[in-house]
């Protein structure tokens, strides 16, 4: 049975809860993990090793990091990038197999801590109201140079018409793991965070959250790749990634994937 302490992760830091010890198999291969990927990719790994007795090391982080890493010659296997373009980035520059596979698609949501005096809506009209009010002073949102889920962020606040009056507030996190700390740790108003970060159990239990309109937004398409150099164990489970039970983890994670997507 695998264990949570077989996972090396920066977010859960991040977080706020306490990094696990690096464990395991030093053989085991290194997976690089966009950070919305923090609750349902251990599920998914889990799943894993439970069928075939094969451990990984998961490190969680920003996808635009990670690419940057990966040029440097980082050791990693297999990359899971929030964004596709990182991916197919890497591919043009010949540090992939491949061009990768479609994993995932990702959701933005607004969300605010309990004691909050933002109310969470799809149209962000409360949001708009507290910030000509100027009652926002601190709003959390993933850096949008190398965070795609800050990326998007920012998109629908533009699309929203928000953009100027929320810079001032802004607080940006390295990852979107670390704005959801930003966004619900009380000191802060709330946020725009990943809808697989906020369907965590603890975070869903507590937080006031709305989706955002998709259409405010270009679309969070995840992309997957195996390295140069990628061994048995890594490609093994970037086939199980594209399997019924992976599948159905995603989704119970709030990720979605369209049939045939390539």
């Amino acid at each position: 049975m695998l264990n949570r302490r077989h996972f090396v992760s920066s977010a859960l830091f991040a977080l706020g809860l306490p990094a696990p010890r690096a464990a395991g198999d030093s053989r085991a291969p290194i997976v690089a993990a966009a950070s919305d990927l923090q609750f349902a990719l251990p599920d998914v790994a889990r799943a894993f090793t439970e069928r075939t007795g094969a451990e990984l090391r998961l490190v969680f982080g920003s996808t635009g990091n990670f690419a940057r890493q990966i040029r440097a010659g980082a050791p990693f296997e297999m990359f899971l990038a929030a964004d596709e373009s990182y991916v197919l980035a890497l591919a043009d520059q010949g540090l992939t197999l491949d061009r990768g596979r479609l994993y995932a698609l990702g959701r933005i949501v607004l969300v605010a801590p309990p004691t909050s005096i933002l109310e969470p809506d799809p149209a962000l009209d409360n949001l708009e109201r507290l910030l000509a009010q100027r009652r926002i002073t601190r709003f959390a949102i993933a850096n949008p140079d190398h965070a795609p889920y800050g990326a998007r962020a920012r998109e629908a606040l533009i699309a929203r018409g928000l953009w100027q009056s929320v810079q001032p507030a802004l607080v940006l996190g390295e990852n979107v793991s670390q704005a959801a700390q930003f966004a619900l740790s009380g000191n802060a108003e709330g946020g725009i965070i990943a809808l697989s970060l906020a369907m965590a159990p603890d975070i869903r239990a507590s937080a006031r959250q709305a989706l955002i309109p998709a259409e405010w937004h270009a679309p969070l398409r995840q992309r997957m790749a195996l390295l140069r150099g990628a061994g048995r164990v890594a490609r093994d489970f970037h086939d199980f990634m594209q399997s019924p039970p992976a599948r159905e983890i995603l989704s119970r994670h709030g990720f979605t994937l369209p049939d045939g997507a390539s």
